[in-house]
Protein backbone atom coordinates (compact mmCIF):
# COMPACT_ATOMS: atom_id res chain seq x y z
CA UNK A 1 0.00 0.00 0.00
CA UNK A 2 1.39 3.57 -0.89
CA UNK A 3 1.85 5.33 2.27
CA UNK A 4 0.46 8.79 2.43
CA UNK A 5 1.96 11.06 2.80
CA UNK A 6 2.34 15.31 3.00
CA UNK A 7 5.68 14.72 0.68
CA UNK A 8 3.76 12.08 -1.68
CA UNK A 9 1.23 15.04 -2.12
CA UNK A 10 4.34 17.21 -3.55
CA UNK A 11 5.74 14.73 -5.32
CA UNK A 12 2.41 13.76 -7.09
CA UNK A 13 1.36 17.69 -7.98
CA UNK A 14 4.43 17.16 -10.14
CA UNK A 15 2.70 14.80 -11.85
CA UNK A 16 -0.93 16.69 -11.97
CA UNK A 17 -1.93 13.59 -9.51
CA UNK A 18 -2.45 11.17 -12.69
CA UNK A 19 -0.24 8.30 -10.86
CA UNK A 20 -1.75 7.75 -8.11
CA UNK A 21 -2.25 3.72 -7.16
CA UNK A 22 -5.58 2.44 -6.54
CA UNK A 23 -7.40 2.52 -3.23
CA UNK A 24 -8.56 -1.24 -3.37
CA UNK A 25 -9.03 -3.74 -5.89
CA UNK A 26 -11.86 -5.45 -7.66
CA UNK A 27 -11.19 -8.56 -7.17
CA UNK A 28 -13.02 -11.67 -8.83
CA UNK A 29 -14.14 -14.02 -6.09
CA UNK A 30 -11.35 -17.44 -5.43
CA UNK A 31 -12.73 -20.38 -6.97
CA UNK A 32 -11.26 -22.55 -3.79
CA UNK A 33 -13.30 -19.89 -1.17
CA UNK A 34 -11.99 -18.48 2.00
CA UNK A 35 -11.48 -18.73 5.21
CA UNK A 36 -14.21 -16.11 6.59
CA UNK A 37 -16.92 -14.24 4.56
CA UNK A 38 -18.48 -11.06 5.56
CA UNK A 39 -21.28 -9.85 4.12
CA UNK A 40 -22.23 -6.21 4.28
CA UNK A 41 -19.68 -3.71 2.92
CA UNK A 42 -20.15 -0.66 5.32
CA UNK A 43 -18.60 0.39 7.98
CA UNK A 44 -18.85 -2.49 10.58
CA UNK A 45 -18.24 -4.98 7.65
CA UNK A 46 -15.42 -3.44 6.64
CA UNK A 47 -13.99 -2.78 9.92
CA UNK A 48 -14.42 -6.34 10.90
CA UNK A 49 -12.41 -7.35 7.88
CA UNK A 50 -9.27 -4.69 8.84
CA UNK A 51 -9.42 -6.17 12.64
CA UNK A 52 -9.16 -9.70 11.39
CA UNK A 53 -6.39 -9.41 9.05
CA UNK A 54 -4.70 -7.16 11.95
CA UNK A 55 -5.14 -8.31 14.91
CA UNK A 56 -5.97 -12.06 14.16
CA UNK A 57 -3.66 -12.92 10.63
CA UNK A 58 -6.54 -13.82 8.87
CA UNK A 59 -5.74 -12.71 5.77
CA UNK A 60 -8.24 -14.95 3.65
CA UNK A 61 -11.32 -13.27 4.05
CA UNK A 62 -13.86 -11.84 1.23
CA UNK A 63 -16.29 -9.15 2.07
CA UNK A 64 -19.31 -9.80 -0.46
CA UNK A 65 -21.60 -5.97 -0.90
CA UNK A 66 -24.54 -5.82 -2.79
CA UNK A 67 -23.68 -2.24 -3.80
CA UNK A 68 -21.14 -0.83 -3.45
CA UNK A 69 -19.11 0.01 -0.26
CA UNK A 70 -19.98 2.45 2.13
CA UNK A 71 -23.53 2.57 0.44
CA UNK A 72 -25.89 1.29 3.07
CA UNK A 73 -26.29 3.02 6.30
CA UNK A 74 -22.41 4.14 6.50
CA UNK A 75 -23.19 6.85 3.68
CA UNK A 76 -26.69 8.05 5.31
CA UNK A 77 -26.11 9.54 8.95
CA UNK A 78 -25.23 11.75 10.79
CA UNK A 79 -21.73 11.31 11.66
CA UNK A 80 -21.72 11.31 15.79
CA UNK A 81 -19.02 10.28 17.69
CA UNK A 82 -19.26 10.02 20.87
CA UNK A 83 -19.53 7.61 24.12
CA UNK A 84 -21.64 8.77 27.00
CA UNK A 85 -23.56 6.00 27.60
CA UNK A 86 -25.65 5.50 30.78
CA UNK A 87 -25.25 1.66 30.99
CA UNK A 88 -21.93 0.49 32.15
CA UNK A 89 -21.75 -2.15 29.45
CA UNK A 90 -22.83 -0.23 26.58
CA UNK A 91 -20.55 2.79 27.94
CA UNK A 92 -17.55 0.33 28.13
CA UNK A 93 -18.00 -0.85 24.31
CA UNK A 94 -18.20 3.02 23.15
CA UNK A 95 -15.88 3.86 25.20
CA UNK A 96 -13.20 1.19 23.12
CA UNK A 97 -14.51 2.67 19.95
CA UNK A 98 -13.92 6.32 20.99
CA UNK A 99 -10.50 5.37 21.99
CA UNK A 100 -10.12 3.82 18.77
CA UNK A 101 -11.33 6.65 17.13
CA UNK A 102 -8.49 8.86 18.65
CA UNK A 103 -5.65 6.99 16.66
CA UNK A 104 -7.40 5.47 13.61
CA UNK A 105 -6.72 8.32 10.82
CA UNK A 106 -2.90 7.47 11.69
CA UNK A 107 -3.73 3.55 12.29
CA UNK A 108 -5.35 3.61 8.74
CA UNK A 109 -2.67 6.12 7.04
CA UNK A 110 -6.29 8.24 5.90
CA UNK A 111 -7.90 11.16 6.68
CA UNK A 112 -10.47 10.37 8.58
CA UNK A 113 -11.66 14.01 9.42
CA UNK A 114 -12.42 13.17 12.64
CA UNK A 115 -12.96 16.43 14.64
CA UNK A 116 -13.10 16.29 18.55
CA UNK A 117 -15.62 19.08 18.88
CA UNK A 118 -17.49 18.16 21.47
CA UNK A 119 -21.03 16.82 21.95
CA UNK A 120 -23.83 18.94 24.12
CA UNK A 121 -27.31 17.01 24.75
CA UNK A 122 -29.45 19.44 26.06
CA UNK A 123 -32.42 18.97 28.97
CA UNK A 124 -35.46 20.93 28.30
CA UNK A 125 -37.44 20.08 31.56
CA UNK A 126 -36.33 18.77 35.35
CA UNK A 127 -36.96 14.99 34.64
CA UNK A 128 -34.08 15.77 31.61
CA UNK A 129 -31.81 17.11 33.96
CA UNK A 130 -32.17 14.51 36.24
CA UNK A 131 -31.31 11.76 33.58
CA UNK A 132 -28.66 13.84 32.59
CA UNK A 133 -26.62 14.02 35.96
CA UNK A 134 -27.62 10.20 36.46
CA UNK A 135 -25.97 9.28 33.26
CA UNK A 136 -23.35 12.29 33.70
CA UNK A 137 -22.21 10.49 36.86
CA UNK A 138 -22.12 6.86 35.64
CA UNK A 139 -20.01 8.09 32.87
CA UNK A 140 -17.52 9.82 35.30
CA UNK A 141 -17.46 6.39 37.25
CA UNK A 142 -16.36 4.47 34.45
CA UNK A 143 -14.19 6.71 33.94
CA UNK A 144 -15.52 8.44 30.49
CA UNK A 145 -14.86 12.32 30.22
CA UNK A 146 -18.40 14.11 30.65
CA UNK A 147 -19.66 17.12 33.33
CA UNK A 148 -23.44 18.80 33.66
CA UNK A 149 -23.72 22.51 32.46
CA UNK A 150 -26.06 24.97 33.57
CA UNK A 151 -27.93 27.53 30.89
CA UNK A 152 -25.46 29.80 31.27
CA UNK A 153 -22.47 27.25 30.34
CA UNK A 154 -24.38 26.13 27.45
CA UNK A 155 -25.14 29.85 26.11
CA UNK A 156 -21.41 30.82 26.72
CA UNK A 157 -20.51 27.49 24.65
CA UNK A 158 -23.36 27.92 21.69
CA UNK A 159 -24.38 31.96 21.80
CA UNK A 160 -27.07 31.38 18.31
CA UNK A 161 -28.95 29.01 20.36
CA UNK A 162 -32.05 30.20 22.46
CA UNK A 163 -31.52 29.88 25.90
CA UNK A 164 -34.42 32.66 26.91
CA UNK A 165 -37.03 31.93 29.57
CA UNK A 166 -39.98 31.97 26.90
CA UNK A 167 -38.40 29.61 24.56
CA UNK A 168 -40.35 26.75 23.39
CA UNK A 169 -38.01 24.24 24.43
CA UNK A 170 -36.27 26.17 27.68
CA UNK A 171 -32.60 24.90 28.48
CA UNK A 172 -32.28 24.05 31.62
CA UNK A 173 -28.49 22.58 31.43
CA UNK A 174 -27.35 20.02 29.27
CA UNK A 175 -24.70 17.11 29.26
CA UNK A 176 -21.26 18.03 28.07
CA UNK A 177 -18.58 15.78 26.43
CA UNK A 178 -15.96 17.13 24.65
CA UNK A 179 -14.28 14.23 23.47
CA UNK A 180 -17.01 13.55 20.98
CA UNK A 181 -17.25 14.87 17.86
CA UNK A 182 -18.04 14.32 14.32
CA UNK A 183 -16.07 12.09 11.23
CA UNK A 184 -16.48 11.86 7.76
CA UNK A 185 -18.59 8.45 6.86
CA UNK A 186 -17.29 7.60 3.55
CA UNK A 187 -13.98 8.29 4.41
CA UNK A 188 -14.33 6.17 7.59
CA UNK A 189 -15.45 3.65 4.67
CA UNK A 190 -12.87 4.04 2.55
CA UNK A 191 -10.05 4.32 5.12
CA UNK A 192 -10.70 0.67 6.41
CA UNK A 193 -11.43 -0.33 3.02
CA UNK A 194 -7.76 0.31 1.66
CA UNK A 195 -6.40 -1.05 4.71
CA UNK A 196 -8.06 -4.11 4.70
CA UNK A 197 -7.24 -4.60 1.20
CA UNK A 198 -3.31 -3.83 1.54
CA UNK A 199 -2.96 -7.05 3.66
CA UNK A 200 -4.64 -9.17 0.74
CA UNK A 201 -8.83 -8.94 2.12
CA UNK A 202 -10.87 -9.20 -0.89
CA UNK A 203 -13.68 -6.25 -1.36
CA UNK A 204 -16.28 -7.69 -3.80
CA UNK A 205 -19.02 -5.07 -4.23
CA UNK A 206 -22.03 -5.12 -6.97
CA UNK A 207 -22.37 -8.77 -5.35
CA UNK A 208 -25.54 -9.63 -3.52
CA UNK A 209 -26.11 -12.73 -1.21
CA UNK A 210 -28.78 -14.64 -2.14
CA UNK A 211 -28.70 -17.96 0.30
CA UNK A 212 -26.52 -19.35 3.13
CA UNK A 213 -25.59 -23.09 2.72
CA UNK A 214 -25.21 -25.14 5.66
CA UNK A 215 -24.15 -29.02 5.48
CA UNK A 216 -24.50 -31.17 8.81
CA UNK A 217 -25.64 -28.04 10.83
CA UNK A 218 -22.52 -25.85 10.14
CA UNK A 219 -21.96 -23.53 7.33
CA UNK A 220 -21.00 -23.63 3.89
CA UNK A 221 -20.62 -20.42 2.21
CA UNK A 222 -23.34 -18.42 0.50
CA UNK A 223 -25.11 -18.17 -2.80
CA UNK A 224 -24.51 -15.17 -4.57
CA UNK A 225 -25.52 -13.20 -7.90
CA UNK A 226 -21.84 -14.30 -9.13
CA UNK A 227 -22.48 -18.00 -7.78
CA UNK A 228 -21.19 -20.06 -4.73
CA UNK A 229 -18.81 -18.61 -2.49
CA UNK A 230 -17.53 -21.43 0.19
CA UNK A 231 -16.40 -20.56 3.49
CA UNK A 232 -16.66 -21.94 6.98
CA UNK A 233 -17.38 -19.24 8.62
CA UNK A 234 -20.11 -16.46 7.41
CA UNK A 235 -20.58 -13.16 9.28
CA UNK A 236 -23.52 -11.10 8.51
CA UNK A 237 -23.14 -7.07 9.32
CA UNK A 238 -26.11 -5.83 6.71
CA UNK A 239 -28.12 -3.27 9.67
CA UNK A 240 -31.66 -2.99 8.31
CA UNK A 241 -31.08 -5.67 6.46
CA UNK A 242 -30.24 -8.19 9.05
CA UNK A 243 -33.64 -9.78 9.24
CA UNK A 244 -33.63 -10.66 5.60
CA UNK A 245 -30.26 -12.61 6.16
CA UNK A 246 -31.36 -14.51 9.00
CA UNK A 247 -34.49 -15.49 7.42
CA UNK A 248 -32.29 -17.24 4.71
CA UNK A 249 -31.75 -20.11 7.17
CA UNK A 250 -34.96 -19.60 8.52
CA UNK A 251 -34.05 -17.99 12.01
CA UNK A 252 -35.93 -14.98 13.83
CA UNK A 253 -33.67 -12.42 14.85
CA UNK A 254 -35.68 -10.10 17.60
CA UNK A 255 -35.47 -7.12 15.47
CA UNK A 256 -37.11 -3.78 13.58
CA UNK A 257 -36.63 -2.24 10.76
CA UNK A 258 -37.20 1.09 10.73
CA UNK A 259 -36.34 4.83 8.50
CA UNK A 260 -34.13 7.20 9.97
CA UNK A 261 -34.39 10.48 8.92
CA UNK A 262 -31.47 12.85 8.24
CA UNK A 263 -31.38 15.95 5.98
CA UNK A 264 -28.35 18.53 5.09
CA UNK A 265 -29.08 22.20 4.79
CA UNK A 266 -27.32 24.41 2.01
CA UNK A 267 -24.08 25.15 3.07
CA UNK A 268 -23.20 28.75 5.18
CA UNK A 269 -20.52 30.20 6.88
CA UNK A 270 -19.10 28.79 10.17
CA UNK A 271 -21.37 29.46 12.91
CA UNK A 272 -22.03 26.26 15.14
CA UNK A 273 -18.51 24.59 15.89
CA UNK A 274 -20.03 21.54 18.51
CA UNK A 275 -23.20 19.17 18.65
CA UNK A 276 -26.06 19.92 19.85
CA UNK A 277 -28.49 17.20 20.29
CA UNK A 278 -31.82 16.97 22.17
CA UNK A 279 -33.39 13.81 23.02
CA UNK A 280 -36.19 15.41 24.43
CA UNK A 281 -37.29 16.33 21.17
CA UNK A 282 -34.87 13.80 19.45
CA UNK A 283 -33.43 16.30 16.97
CA UNK A 284 -29.65 17.51 16.41
CA UNK A 285 -27.44 19.10 14.89
CA UNK A 286 -23.68 20.04 13.60
CA UNK A 287 -22.21 21.38 10.41
CA UNK A 288 -19.99 19.98 8.11
CA UNK A 289 -16.28 21.45 7.03
CA UNK A 290 -18.47 22.55 3.71
CA UNK A 291 -20.96 24.21 5.93
CA UNK A 292 -23.62 22.32 5.50
CA UNK A 293 -25.74 21.62 8.51
CA UNK A 294 -26.52 18.31 9.35
CA UNK A 295 -29.46 17.40 10.90
CA UNK A 296 -30.83 14.52 12.44
CA UNK A 297 -34.29 13.32 13.58
CA UNK A 298 -35.95 10.36 15.23
CA UNK A 299 -37.25 6.79 13.19
CA UNK A 300 -40.21 6.86 11.73
CA UNK A 301 -42.65 4.76 13.82
CA UNK A 302 -43.63 2.42 11.34
CA UNK A 303 -41.53 -0.50 10.04
CA UNK A 304 -40.23 -0.70 6.46
CA UNK A 305 -37.45 -0.33 4.35
CA UNK A 306 -38.00 2.84 2.03
CA UNK A 307 -34.82 4.65 2.31
CA UNK A 308 -36.49 7.94 2.93
CA UNK A 309 -39.31 8.69 5.52
CA UNK A 310 -42.06 10.28 6.00
CA UNK A 311 -42.53 14.00 5.77
CA UNK A 312 -44.13 14.23 9.41
CA UNK A 313 -40.77 13.55 11.15
CA UNK A 314 -39.00 15.74 8.93
CA UNK A 315 -41.72 19.01 9.41
CA UNK A 316 -41.43 18.10 13.07
CA UNK A 317 -38.22 17.59 13.55
CA UNK A 318 -37.66 21.34 11.50
CA UNK A 319 -39.84 23.02 13.65
CA UNK A 320 -37.74 21.92 16.74
CA UNK A 321 -34.19 22.90 15.07
CA UNK A 322 -35.89 26.26 14.19
CA UNK A 323 -37.43 27.04 17.82
CA UNK A 324 -34.08 26.01 19.50
CA UNK A 325 -32.17 28.25 17.08
CA UNK A 326 -34.22 30.83 15.31
CA UNK A 327 -31.08 32.06 13.21
CA UNK A 328 -31.92 29.02 11.36
CA UNK A 329 -35.01 29.84 10.09
CA UNK A 330 -33.83 31.18 6.49
CA UNK A 331 -31.95 28.80 5.70
CA UNK A 332 -32.65 26.43 2.55
CA UNK A 333 -33.05 22.50 3.10
CA UNK A 334 -31.04 20.85 0.63
CA UNK A 335 -32.22 17.39 0.59
CA UNK A 336 -33.60 14.98 2.94
CA UNK A 337 -33.46 10.94 3.22
CA UNK A 338 -33.56 8.06 5.72
CA UNK A 339 -31.40 4.97 6.56
CA UNK A 340 -32.43 1.92 7.84
CA UNK A 341 -31.94 0.91 11.04
CA UNK A 342 -32.44 -1.96 12.73
CA UNK A 343 -33.54 -2.21 16.72
CA UNK A 344 -33.52 -4.52 19.50
CA UNK A 345 -36.30 -4.77 21.85
CA UNK A 346 -33.20 -3.42 24.72
CA UNK A 347 -32.05 -0.78 22.53
CA UNK A 348 -28.78 -2.85 22.53
CA UNK A 349 -27.09 -4.87 19.54
CA UNK A 350 -26.51 -8.14 19.01
CA UNK A 351 -22.66 -9.20 18.62
CA UNK A 352 -22.57 -12.93 18.49
CA UNK A 353 -21.92 -16.31 16.93
CA UNK A 354 -25.27 -18.14 16.42
CA UNK A 355 -27.03 -21.85 17.16
CA UNK A 356 -25.43 -22.78 13.64
CA UNK A 357 -21.81 -23.42 13.56
CA UNK A 358 -19.55 -20.68 11.73
CA UNK A 359 -22.44 -18.22 11.24
CA UNK A 360 -22.15 -14.78 13.36
CA UNK A 361 -23.99 -11.60 13.74
CA UNK A 362 -23.45 -7.84 13.78
CA UNK A 363 -26.56 -6.00 14.25
CA UNK A 364 -29.15 -4.06 16.14
CA UNK A 365 -27.27 -1.11 17.11
CA UNK A 366 -30.35 1.05 16.11
CA UNK A 367 -29.43 4.91 16.14
CA UNK A 368 -25.83 4.34 17.59
CA UNK A 369 -24.22 2.16 14.70
CA UNK A 370 -21.87 4.96 12.99
CA UNK A 371 -20.16 6.19 16.52
CA UNK A 372 -19.25 2.47 17.50
CA UNK A 373 -17.83 1.19 13.76
CA UNK A 374 -14.22 0.70 15.01
CA UNK A 375 -15.11 -0.97 18.49
CA UNK A 376 -17.74 -2.96 16.87
CA UNK A 377 -15.34 -4.49 13.87
CA UNK A 378 -13.10 -4.91 16.32
CA UNK A 379 -15.16 -7.25 19.05
CA UNK A 380 -16.87 -8.77 15.73
CA UNK A 381 -13.16 -10.14 14.35
CA UNK A 382 -12.24 -11.23 18.11
CA UNK A 383 -15.44 -13.29 18.07
CA UNK A 384 -15.32 -14.86 14.76
CA UNK A 385 -11.25 -15.16 14.73
CA UNK A 386 -11.85 -17.23 18.70
CA UNK A 387 -15.13 -18.23 18.17
CA UNK A 388 -15.70 -16.82 21.79
CA UNK A 389 -17.22 -13.24 22.71
CA UNK A 390 -14.74 -10.50 22.85
CA UNK A 391 -14.76 -9.42 26.50
CA UNK A 392 -16.97 -6.83 25.68
CA UNK A 393 -19.10 -8.29 23.25
CA UNK A 394 -20.43 -11.04 25.97
CA UNK A 395 -23.55 -8.88 27.37
CA UNK A 396 -24.51 -8.50 23.84
CA UNK A 397 -24.75 -12.31 22.90
CA UNK A 398 -28.11 -13.00 21.25
CA UNK A 399 -28.87 -15.64 23.93
CA UNK A 400 -30.04 -12.51 26.13
CA UNK A 401 -33.11 -13.03 23.93
CA UNK A 402 -34.21 -16.58 26.03
CA UNK A 403 -37.65 -16.37 24.64
CA UNK A 404 -37.92 -18.15 21.78
CA UNK A 405 -37.02 -14.82 18.95
CA UNK A 406 -34.50 -16.81 17.48
CA UNK A 407 -36.28 -19.81 15.32
CA UNK A 408 -34.85 -22.01 13.21
CA UNK A 409 -37.04 -23.93 10.09
CA UNK A 410 -37.71 -26.55 12.33
CA UNK A 411 -39.70 -24.39 15.10
CA UNK A 412 -37.06 -25.30 17.52
CA UNK A 413 -35.55 -22.42 19.56
CA UNK A 414 -32.18 -21.87 19.03
CA UNK A 415 -29.46 -19.49 20.68
CA UNK A 416 -26.23 -18.80 21.37
CA UNK A 417 -24.37 -20.81 23.64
Amino acid sequence: MQKYSGFGLLKHALTHHENWQKVWRNPTPKHEGYDVIIVGGGGHGLATAYYLAKEHGITNVAVIEKGYLGGGNTARNTTIVRSNYLWDEAAWLYEHSMKLWEGLAQDLNYNLMFSQRGVLNLGHTLQDMRDIERRVNANRLNGIDSEVLNTQQVQDLVPILDCSKNARYPVLGASWQARGGTARHDAVAWGFARAADAMGVHLIQQTEVTGIRRENGAVTGVDTTRGFIKAPKVACVTAGNSGVMANMVGMKLPLESHPLQAMVSEPVKPILDTVVMSNHVHGYVSQSDKGDLVIGAGIDSYLGYGQRGSFPVVEHTMAAIVEMFPIFSRVRLNRTWGGIVDTCPDACPIISKTHIKGLYFNCGWGTGGFKATPGSGNVFAHTIAKDDPHPLAKPFNVDRFVSGHLIDEHGAAGVAH
